[in-house]
């Protein structure tokens, strides 16, 4: 029996046994389905909605990582930056920022003073009235002192290349200098002759140290930042010896760290400088033909502590063909002869002194004749700038003291590799010579200059930690060369 297959409606049929009362009517039915669409409509949009504040919020953070917000140095307007904030990075801007520095007026006795005293003791005399600005400052090597105080006595127009800005206002300042010649007052005793007429008590540098510092420490700026941004010659390695516990906060100038322990001075804090040279500059030409003589010193053979070996030396060296090594002390024909024997000679011996360092270095150095250095624990000026390797050698102590080694390796320097020493030692000259313009009073300058960040940052520092005593010292930076040398040859 075929049946007819009804058509499917969209609506459900009711049921026989409903009663007339409950079967919904067609409107009640298309009602509700209308119903289910605008349920169906209301979520589709809010959906769209959705996807719409997705897609914005993609892309604004894609705009965000393609253009990043002002980097650091460069705030937006919005922030608040402090004036010593906004001071500093305008000055990083500059490009023609300079370090200012004030220099103290330090009572005389602290700088002519000296000079008059170093005249008395030596048998001079200085008549009453006489103004004490007038005195020369001797000469000696460890005069840079007397240098740095005088470029900052000149008018700023004279002071050319200066990476510094000398200013009259303190407050003002990055940097304070003290003007002390504590490297004159160790030697005006060292004459013999008394510091006052009639012979009432000799000069006193252990009582000129103390005072200094008595004065120091009275002035305002010294203990606002506890003398961190302080600057003092101390060239001579016993220069503020008896009180350096008491300055050791300051950038201090020194010729070597052989004196100094690991809390007190380090190659971060301080700066090396070099000694004056006592040997005329040579002023011709590189070459071997005017110099005939292997290996040249000259100098003071019984020295103490590292400066034993030149005894040493001497005994293994006096007889060797081709060197001439001679004990002296400074005198003005010891000079003379050393200069000759200096500009007259391919390679100069350097052995450590008292400390690390001599002034024959920078003897050698403004000759022309090749340094070679004998000392393990030395520290060198300008180093940022100046690779020595190329102006000198460096031979370990122990194989200099080899028999025969020192000699063998210096004859076997080719003419033209000692042709490329002296070239290097031409080009680095004007480093080391003090009245030089833009020579080793700007480098100085320059160096100190470069301790300002290290300053500020040890100023806050100092301010926040607590005070405690150490067993031990607290060296927190890069200390003096205590790891010895590596020959370089």
């Amino acid at each position: 029996m075929n049946r007819k297959t009804k058509p499917i409606s969209p609506f459900p049929s009711p049921s026989p046994h409903s009663s007339l009362s409950s079967t919904p009517s067609r409107k009640t039915l298309s009602l509700s389905f209308f119903s289910q669409m605008a349920r169906k409509s209301s979520l589709l949009k809010r959906l769209g909605i959705f996807i719409l504040l997705l897609v914005f919020a993609v892309f604004a953070l894609a705009t965000s990582f393609f253009h990043p917000s002002p980097p650091p140095d460069r705030p937006s307007n919005d922030v608040k930056l402090s004036s010593d904030v906004k001071q500093n990075l305008e000055n990083l801007r500059s490009q023609n920022w300079k370090v200012k520095i004030y220099m103290y007026d330090l009572p005389k006795k602290f700088t002519y003073g000296i000079i008059e005293q170093h005249a008395l003791a030596r048998g001079g005399s200085v008549q009453p009235g006489t103004d004490v600005s007038s005195l020369k400052y001797p000469g000696h090597q460890h005069m840079g002192e007397w240098y740095l105080f005088s470029d900052l006595n000149r008018p700023e127009g004279e002071r050319v290349g200066s990476p510094i800005v000398k200013v009259t206002d303190p407050e003002e300042a990055d940097l304070f200098f003290v003007p002390v010649f504590s490297s004159l007052s160790l030697i005006v005793n060292n004459g013999g002759g008394l510091a006052t007429e009639g012979g009432a008590r000799t000069y006193s540098d252990d009582e000129m140290q103390e005072e200094l510092v008595e004065w120091l420490e009275k002035q305002e700026y010294w203990r606002r930042n506890n003398g961190w941004d302080h600057v003092i010659v101390a060239g001579d390695p016993n220069a503020m010896l008896r009180v350096v516990d008491r300055v050791k906060n300051a950038v201090l100038l020194v010729s070597d760290f052989g004196r100094l322990r690991g809390d007190q001075g380090s190659l971060v804090k301080d700066v090396i400088i070099p000694y004056s040279h006592r040997i005329n500059l040579y002023k011709g030409e590189v070459g071997v033909e005017n110099r005939n003589t292997l290996l040249f010193f000259m100098g003071n053979r019984y020295r103490k502590e590292g400066g034993k070996i030149r005894d040493l030396l001497f005994n293994l060296l006096e007889t060797e063909e081709g060197v001439i090594i001679k004990h002296g002390t400074q005198s003005r024909e010891n000079r003379r002869a050393a200069t000759r024997g200096m500009h007259t000679s391919k390679f100069c011996l350097n052995p450590a002194g008292d400390t690390p360092s001599a002034c024959r270095l920078f003897d050698s150095i403004v000759s022309l004749c090749i340094p070679v250095i004998v000392s393990d624990s030395i520290e060198l000026p300008f180093e940022d700038v100046i690779d020595y390797r190329k102006i000198a050698i460096f031979v370990e102590t122990n194989a200099a003291l080899k028999p025969g080694y020192l000699v063998s390796i210096l004859k076997a320097v080719t003419t033209e590799k000692i042709l490329e020493y002296q070239k290097e030692l031409k080009e680095v000259q004007g480093y080391f010579i003090y009245d030089h313009p833009g020579g080793t009073v700007n480098e100085v300058w320059r160096q100190v200059s470069q301790k300002l960040p290290l300053i500020k940052l040890m100023i806050n520092r100092d301010r926040r930690l607590i005070k405690r005593e150490l067993s031990e010292p607290d060296c927190s930076c890069l200390c003096s060369n205590k790891t010895g040398i590596i020959s370089s040859l």
